[in-house]
């Protein structure tokens, strides 16, 4: 009997995801059409060569500049442009943030990466009209393990929200696959970011908080075939608060530990979650 009502609630949830479900909440998300994904996927594939040559690139020693500058060129080679430059004044190409930092870190000439640093480099690609939006914390040189301890299980997080990124799927799905696999391993989840729909512009509905929310209709509302959105979970080993520097940009966290911040951009398909920022 349980087993058929879990049938019955999926079905129910698979056809409001269609636009079948009676009185269902309606909200204003972009569904994109094949041809739309395969242009993003274009503009992901140009930010996934970007991290493989940052990857290749980072060592201690350089300056976040340098690293912006390298992803500058690459991005404008491939016929690209930035999707963060100039976005509500960001003066950046990318977002470069570097151990305690977060998200949304200036690059700059005196941000010297050293021995034992974590790197969080953020890249958008507006190509042929669509964007591609992925982040990666990377080690510099050697790093402790408390350190690659919170690397690996933010990616593992990453990878268990786009499992949850399919067709009849909730934005609750996704802050429960994330919080479930960050706790278990006795980190924080950063509540204050979130992850997003993405397209033609860089933030698109729905927001994807990052905790719990269970009398939220759009958190509850289930996910149509065609959405694309950027999964982006964001960890922090101490507390999940988080502050802004006097640069009005860069967010660190509260207490200084170690952050780190991983993301793609997937499709929510009716054969499952396609990401679109790998090679």
């Amino acid at each position: 009997m349980r087993f058929r009502r879990r049938r019955r609630r999926m079905a129910r949830r698979l056809a409001a995801a269609r636009g079948k479900g009676k009185g269902s909440f309606k909200p204003d998300w972009t569904v994109k059409t094949s041809d739309e994904i395969t242009r993003m996927r274009e503009a992901g594939r140009i930010v996934a060569e970007v991290h493989r040559m940052l990857a290749d690139a980072i060592r201690p020693g350089m300056s976040t500049l340098e690293l912006d500058d390298l992803s500058a060129d690459f991005i404008a080679a491939a016929g690209g442009s930035s999707a963060f430059l100039g976005y509500q004044g960001f003066p950046g190409h990318t977002c470069i943030s570097v151990n305690e930092e977060l998200v949304h870190g200036i690059p700059a000439a005196d941000r010297i990466l050293r021995e034992g640093d974590i790197v969080s480099i953020d890249v958008g690609v507006v190509h042929n009209g669509f964007i591609g939006d992925r982040a990666w914390t990377y080690p510099v040189g050697e790093i402790g393990e408390k350190a690659r301890h919170l690397l690996q299980a933010t990616e593992d997080s990453l990878y268990a929200a786009i499992q949850a990124a399919r067709v009849g799927g909730t934005g609750n799905d996704i802050a429960r696959a994330i919080v479930t696999h960050v706790h278990a391993e006795h980190l924080q989840v950063v509540r204050e970011y979130t992850s997003h729909g993405v397209g033609r512009q860089l933030h698109e509905p729905p927001q994807l908080l990052h905790f719990l929310r269970p009398n939220s209709e759009e958190a509850n509302c289930p996910f149509p075939p065609g959405l694309t959105v950027a999964l982006e979970p964001m960890v922090q080993i101490g507390t999940w608060r988080t502050r802004l520097l006097r640069d009005e940009w860069t967010v660190i966290s509260q207490d200084r530990s170690l952050s780190a911040h991983f993301e793609h951009t997937v499709a929510i398909t009716d054969a499952g979650p396609q990401i679109l920022t790998c090679l």
